[in-house]
């Protein structure tokens, strides 16, 4: 197997890019962002458009869609699942803005990559939240009433006969449809907005990881070959963040979500009635997601599996995933049309989870002209538009109008929760996510579940669902 996540592999296949020259020499800029991936890309894109003149450089370790927006499942999804704990958490007005937001951010990207002929495989064709099992019945009646009432319910009852053919899959008991929502190819994506960037005057430096950063007026981003002055920082890394910065550590948690993908058999696709273009997500803590491509494969993940004790970078992250087995299984038992298909590759990716499963953005260390946003939760291929609309906000010297409303949105708040210190993080969350697959297992089974594996699932924030 490659040693590229299947993605991003395919991306660079198909595009074919010269070798990435890193960045040498004493540089001087308006804005430095440092991360080249959806936050930072749509960060850089965003101001470069609104002020022309400024000198943009942006900062990539490796190659832009290496990370997390290159290897997630391309599950274009909105945040209207999570309405009422937007609601707990930031009041009634704010939630609804938030929810509109993300629904919106669906058919920007769309629009923005049609306008720059962005071929990233993009099927704004809805998405479906099904029950597998008897347990997930009725997970999403208290979040649809309460959408309903606010006048933001965008969900449609799946008829039961319909089922089959909606999700692509008989495992399904009840589901819901929203065409607020799709799929991508994640890195296609990437790459098609690192094109653009350059296109506009944006200067992406790819193997150019940043090594220090020092604040001040202005601040100093150092590389392996280069010195870096930018009057204003953005720090977009999101995972990465906890191996420069001690004090995010304990804002998020790093776990990975772990995807496989068939060879493409179109035939087989059509006998599932997979012919589409939604992203199926069921109601588990650790959900399944699935989707199709258009060249005819099956992609399916699951998260929640692996948890890095001190929030480290591991190396299985980079790796084919080691829970190929179980989720080849899975993916036998939904589409059994596929049973003959043989899987592609796998891989997996580290999720940065927070505490209330939503994203946060701040100024560091309360300097006025260094700015980050992390925290995304496995939710944030269509969120990170909405993030590079928070960071340029941030970071712009003359404040429009238009810029308010994200300067002064509930998400730019910094970390609003922190977990245990170690070694109780990690333990607590070893203790927890066993017992969410024991539940799992035996509502999967039809078993009763034990009492005290199900106080224990409780301690997972359900806000945290969403895992793609």
């Amino acid at each position: 197997m490659s040693t590229r996540p299947f993605w991003l592999a395919e991306a660079l296949a198909a595009e074919q890019p010269a070798p990435p020259t890193p960045l040498v020499g004493n540089h001087e800029v308006d804005v430095c962002i440092v991360g080249g991936g959806f936050t930072g890309l749509w960060s850089a894109i965003t101001l470069k458009t609104a002020e022309p003149h400024l000198r943009i450089l942006v900062l990539e370790k490796d190659l832009c869609g290496s990370g997390a927006s290159g290897r997630n499942g391309g599950c274009l999804l909105t945040w209207s699942a999570k309405y009422l704990t937007l609601k707990r958490l930031f009041g009634e007005q704010q939630a609804a803005w938030l929810v509109r937001s993300s629904e919106q951010a669906v058919h920007e990207i769309a629009r923005f990559c049609a306008a720059h002929q962005i071929e990233a495989e993009l099927r704004v064709e809805g998405t479906c939240y099904t029950a597998t099992s008897e347990a997930q019945r009725g997970l999403m009646d208290p979040v649809l009433r309460e959408l309903k009432r606010a006048d933001l319910n965008q969900w449609q009852t799946i008829e039961e006969d319909k089922l089959a053919s909606q999700s692509g899959s008989h495992v399904h008991l009840e589901g819901l449809y929203s065409p607020h929502a799709g799929s991508v190819q994640p890195a296609l994506l990437v790459r098609g907005l690192l094109r653009v960037a350059r296109e506009l005057g944006i200067e992406v430096y790819e193997h150019s990881p940043m090594q220090r950063l020092e604040a001040g007026q202005p601040a100093r981003v150092q590389t392996p070959e280069a010195i870096v002055r930018a009057r204003k920082v953005v720090l977009a890394l999101n995972s990465a963040m906890t191996a420069h910065f001690l004090e995010f550590r304990r804002s998020i948690v790093l776990v990975s979500s772990d995807m496989v993908i068939t060879d493409p058999a179109p035939k087989a696709l059509a006998a599932q009635q997979l012919e589409h273009g939604r992203s199926v997500v069921d109601g588990r803590t650790f959900v399944h997601y699935y989707r199709s491509t258009p060249q005819g494969r099956l992609m399916l993940g699951k998260g929640g599996n692996t948890f890095a004790f001190a929030n480290r970078h591991l190396a299985e992250f980079d790796a084919p995933s080691r829970y190929l087995a179980p989720l080849t299984r899975t993916l036998r038992r939904f589409f059994p049309a596929l049973e003959d298909v043989p899987v592609a590759a796998s891989w997996c990716g580290a999720s940065d989870r927070s505490v209330d499963g939503l994203p946060f953005f701040g100024h560091w260390r309360a300097q006025p002209n260094v700015v980050y946003g992390l925290g995304y939760s496995g939710n944030g291929v269509a969120q990170s538009w909405m993030g590079g609309q928070i960071l340029a906000a941030l970071v712009r010297d003359e404040v429009r109008e238009a810029d308010k409303v994200w300067r002064e949105c509930a998400l730019v708040s910094g970390p609003r929760g922190y977990f245990p210190p170690e070694p109780l993080r990690w333990l607590g969350a070893m203790v927890v996510r066993n017992a969410i697959r024991r539940k799992e297992r035996a509502e999967d089974e039809n078993r009763p579940v034990p009492w005290y594996d199900k106080q224990l699932a409780r301690l997972a924030d359900a806000a945290g669902k969403a895992d793609k």
